[in-house]
C-alpha cells in the first residue's frame, strides 16, 4: 500500500489563502481599505487577478461583499469571523518577513493598546506560555489513503 500525501490543515488553508494577491488583499482590508479600487491601488494586482482572488475569499467565507452604493451598485469587502481570525497569521508572517526578508527597518509598524510597538507572539491558549518547537509534541498526523 502506497501512502498518499499527509492530510494537513496547513495545505487546506493554503488552498484558500496561499497566493500572493489573496494575502495582500487581506492585508489591505485589515489596514482599512475595503473598496476594490483602493485594494487594486495598494496591492499592485491587476484588476482581473484581484477580482478572482476577492471572489474566492468571499466564496470561502473570509470576506463578505457589502453594498455601499445602489446607483450604480458598488460594494466593499469586510472581514468575516474567519477573516478576523487570520489577523494573527498575517501579523506573524509580517514579523517573520521583517526579521528574515526585509532589508532595513520594517515598512509597517503597529502599536499595541499598551503603548508599545507590537511584537506578535504565539502563546498556548491554556497556559499562556510562548509556543516553542522544543515544547511541542505531535499527537496525531494522518495521511490520505
Amino acid at each position: 500500500m502506497t501512502e498518499g500525501p499527509r492530510d494537513c490543515s496547513i495545505a487546506n488553508a493554503m488552498e484558500v489563502i496561499g497566493e500572493r494577491w489573496s494575502l495582500l488583499a487581506l492585508r489591505e482590508v485589515f489596514f482599512g481599505a475595503r473598496r476594490f479600487d483602493q485594494i487594486v491601488r495598494n496591492t499592485g494586482a491587476s484588476r482581473d487577478i484581484l477580482t478572482a482572488r476577492l471572489r474566492k475569499l468571499v466564496e470561502t467565507g473570509i470576506l463578505e461583499k457589502r453594498l455601499y452604493e445602489e446607483h450604480p451598485p458598488r460594494y466593499e469587502y469586510v472581514l468575516t469571523e474567519a477573516g478576523h481570525a487570520l489577523n494573527h497569521v498575517l501579523l506573524n508572517l509580517m514579523a517573520w518577513g521583517d526579521a528574515y526578508v526585509t532589508e532595513g527597518p520594517p515598512p509597517t509598524v503597529w502599536r499595541h493598546s499598551c503603548g508599545e510597538v507590537l511584537a506578535p507572539e504565539t502563546v498556548c491558549a491554556h497556559c499562556h506560555e510562548p509556543v516553542r518547537e522544543k515544547d511541542m509534541t505531535l499527537v496525531r498526523s494522518t495521511r490520505r489513503s
